[in-house]
């Protein structure tokens, strides 16, 4: 589930068509089959202790001839570490996670994250993750408070006006999922939403779509994708906006549960959700280097990945 902190400008000109005008490629993860979840609610730890706002917009080279961003040594990572399977918080390290700066005794662990280690490795610097919100990821990295975001953000016209985005390293699409017994089960196209109560998470590109709904009732956007779920079972909303790679998980924890499927034609416009990286703008070389690690991770392995954040991830 990609996310965005300014509201997304719809017209003519998709996400789509801007991934195609930048040069941005999207690598998707063919016939991926995933069981994938919502994560924890997001826990406390906003502020950035211990991180001084130091320009992360560095790509001259270091004494020893390679690549760096920010201080050459340590990659600060942005991210919610509540997003699971794309990034979580766990209370002990192992082999997947990497230490949260900002949160004592706390690591971070999931797909965003296995990616981060693969770039902190071809830059050899050590990274660490920074727990925040979602939607002060890009001033952050704008201010030199971290030096990258790996935290399931898709690239958009907007964000790209203050920073620089990667290639994708796997690709989503937002949906609708509703209850069975549910009025609107039946619905095969947004008009079909037309007086529904319809919720989606703050400060992303899910909240955003619901506009395209005719006379949708858009209810205020909540902060966590929990929170987002428990107002559809607790019946505050009739629907809501979700990730497509996270959907057989979430059927498995709530049967009573279905997706929409959406005519041809008859959807929103555009519904992919790509996941890139962002760095501050200017860095060229260092942002050359991220799409080569990231190109080079093939689709087979992008699902074994996938597959093993799956696998672990909090209930």
């Amino acid at each position: 589930m990609k996310k965005h902190p300014i509201r997304h400008v719809s017209g003519s000109f998709s996400r789509r068509d801007f991934l195609r005008a930048s040069g941005i490629t999207a690598l998707t993860v063919g016939g991926m089959t995933v069981l994938a979840a919502c994560g924890p609610a997001a826990q406390s730890g906003g502020a950035l202790a211990g991180s001084s706002p130091t320009a992360s917009a560095d790509s001259d080279s270091s004494p020893s001839g390679s690549l760096k961003l920010g201080d050459g040594t340590t990659l600060r990572v942005g991210m919610e570490a509540a997003y699971a399977p794309y990034n979580w918080q766990e209370p002990s390290a192992s082999d997947t996670t990497i230490p949260i700066e900002n949160v004592s005794g706390a690591y971070a662990d999931g797909y965003d994250v296995q990616v981060a280690k693969r770039i902190a490795d071809a830059l050899g610097m050590k990274p660490v993750a920074v727990k925040m919100e979602f939607g002060g990821l890009v001033d952050s990295l704008v201010n030199g408070q971290i030096d990258i975001i790996c935290a399931g953000m898709s690239v958009t016209d907007e964000r790209a006006q203050s920073a620089d985005f990667s290639n994708s390293y796997i690709d989503d699409e937002v949906i609708m999922v509703v209850k069975q017994d549910s009025p609107y089960a039946g619905a095969t196209k947004l008009q079909d939403f037309s007086g529904a109560s319809v919720l989606g998470q703050k400060d992303t590109f899910y909240d955003d779509l619901i506009d395209q709904i005719p006379n949708v009732n858009h209810l205020t956007p909540v902060a966590t994708v929990p929170l987002v779920v428990d107002g559809l079972m607790s019946g505050t909303c009739d629907a809501i906006t979700f990730s497509s790679l996270s959907l057989p998980r979430l059927l498995k924890d709530y049967p009573t549960l279905k997706r929409i499927g959406l005519a041809e034609g008859e959807g929103f416009t555009d519904a992919s959700n790509p996941d890139n990286a962002a760095i501050a703008k200017g860095q060229d070389a260092v942002l050359a280097k991220i799409n080569e690690v990231i190109d080079a991770i093939s689709d087979d392995e992008r699902q074994s990945m996938w597959d093993a954040c799956m696998d672990r991830q909090p209930a």
